[in-house]
């Protein structure tokens, strides 16, 4: 039988901690507290058995572990990020080369590369604008390993766009036997900016953002 007095305290202290999560996140404290009115107001007839004292408290202690090492990962991410920006900003200045598919039209042309795991029997090329329309198509070179194609600007017409727009490389590389032999695409450029508007740092290289995990090497 629950004594009347027992249950009127269990209850406030119910409410009381409906109320404070209701506000905030619990804290240790706020278990604690929670832990020591039960053993205040137990029900002397039927008080809480050992085995489940024990329980609390160890969820008491992995709680408030728990709480230590989200704190201290968080510090850890945060010091991490400011590592990356700042090792980041050594590469200002610099010509890179990174893995994208997109660069902007400067002076009239565009370089690209690609690389191939294989030497490639049929390399094709097209170039789309930021709308994704393709504006030009053609071949490129199939060998082995890295290879380099750059485009004069000049649509599949003959006419020569405008400066500063950026566009997409898309290759279709293939050997004798019809397999993709693409591993991927690069720019090479120089890193002109970082920009630090999201949880990974990334370099701006010819008018593009490029993850700094992308980048492969600093030729200058």
């Amino acid at each position: 039988m629950t004594v009347s007095a027992t249950s009127s305290a269990t209850t406030a202290t119910m409410t009381s901690s409906s109320s404070t999560s209701s506000s905030s996140t619990l804290t240790s404290s706020d278990f604690l507290n929670l832990l020591v009115n039960e053993l205040q107001n137990q029900d002397p007839l039927n008080a809480t058995s050992t085995t489940d004292l024990v329980n609390q408290l160890t969820s008491y202690a992995n709680f408030t572990s728990q709480q230590s090492i989200n704190s201290s990962l968080t510090s850890l991410a945060g010091s991490f990020s400011s590592l990356v920006t700042l090792n980041s900003v050594n590469y200002i200045g610099h010509t890179v080369e990174a893995k994208t598919d997109t660069s902007t039209l400067s002076n009239g042309s565009a370089t690209f590369g690609y690389s191939l795991s294989s030497a490639a029997s049929n390399v094709s090329v097209s170039i789309s604008d930021s709308s994704g329309n393709v504006v030009y198509t053609g071949t490129g070179t199939g060998n082995s390993g890295s290879n380099s194609f750059t485009w004069d600007g000049k649509d599949s017409s003959g006419n020569q766009l405008s400066d500063g727009g950026q566009y997409t490389i898309s290759v279709t590389a293939t050997d004798s036997a019809g397999n993709s032999v693409l591993n991927y695409t690069t720019v090479t450029g120089t890193v002109t900016g970082i920009d630090t508007s999201t949880s990974t740092p990334s370099l701006t290289v010819n008018g593009v953002s490029v993850s700094a995990a992308n980048i492969l090497g600093v030729t200058s």
